[in-house]
């Protein structure tokens, strides 16, 4: 690696952390850096989500005692996001390289326009009819999708995620957010032990990620109430759109 590789992925997993924590986004960050440093995409992305792992992990502990009193029902959703993790990891690793570069601008410009109408979605689930959380056949399957996606790509399943639950019968923000971050957690531990079991992760700039994210995680909380987070997610919003723009100029 050289100095500007190193400077370059480890800035960009820097943001990508402190986005993370304030508004989410970071993949729109640290991926694209990992391409650019010479990382081919398959690689990149499975080091890409294993140096933002930690970070799901946190988010599904800090809501612990909100989730306490889900276990029956999270215990079926756990294993689908299990299992569909696997499967989108288990997907990754089968394309080649050359038909995933084709995938990528579909894939960022798929995940910048969700996370463009993140904020209209969160709207529409505060305003959901109260319902009962349910394990039904749709909502298994729902989250299914969501998993092989997440397990596949990652950028935008939050917000599929979102979606997925809400259809299930949550009607709570915050107890949907809670069960959003414990179910990516189990998607992010599961595609990571994939990746690392099939020595698909670039552990030199892995390593590096893993340092600045964190940092940066912590930073991005520290100052989360300073910045207005609507500059931030039309930021976030501003960078996908150009890299989902350039990427498709590179394929074409």
């Amino acid at each position: 690696m050289s100095a500007w590789q190193i400077a370059l992925v480890g800035l960009a997993a820097f943001c990508a952390g402190a986005m993370n924590s304030v508004a989410g986004g970071g993949t729109f960050f640290s991926f694209p850096a990992l391409l650019a440093a010479g990382v081919p995409p398959v690689v990149a992305n499975a080091s890409n989500s294993v140096a933002l792992w930690p970070a799901s992990l946190s988010g599904a502990w800090a809501y612990r005692k909100e989730l306490a009193r889900y276990k029956r029902y999270l215990i079926p959703m756990g294993l689908v996001s299990f299992v569909g993790g696997i499967g989108g990891g288990l997907l990754l690793l089968a394309t080649k390289d050359a038909t995933f570069s084709r995938l990528i601008p579909w894939l960022l410009l798929f995940a910048t326009v969700l996370f463009a109408f993140s904020g209209k979605l969160s709207l529409l689930l505060r305003g959901a009819e109260a319902g009962q959380p349910s394990n039904s056949p749709t909502a298994l399957a729902g989250q299914a999708v969501v998993s092989v996606y997440g397990g596949f790509f990652g950028a935008g399943m939050g917000i599929l995620m979102l979606a997925s639950l809400a259809m299930a019968g949550h009607d709570d923000v915050h107890e949907i957010n809670a069960i959003k971050n414990l179910l990516s957690a189990v998607i992010y531990s599961v595609t990571v032990l994939t990746f690392v079991i099939a020595g698909a992760v670039s552990w030199p700039y892995t390593l590096i990620m893993l340092a600045t994210a964190t940092l940066g995680g912590y930073w991005g909380a520290s100052i989360a109430r300073k910045i207005p987070a609507l500059w931030l997610r039309r930021f976030i919003i501003a960078v996908g759109f150009m890299l989902t723009g350039f990427y498709f100029y590179k394929t074409f």
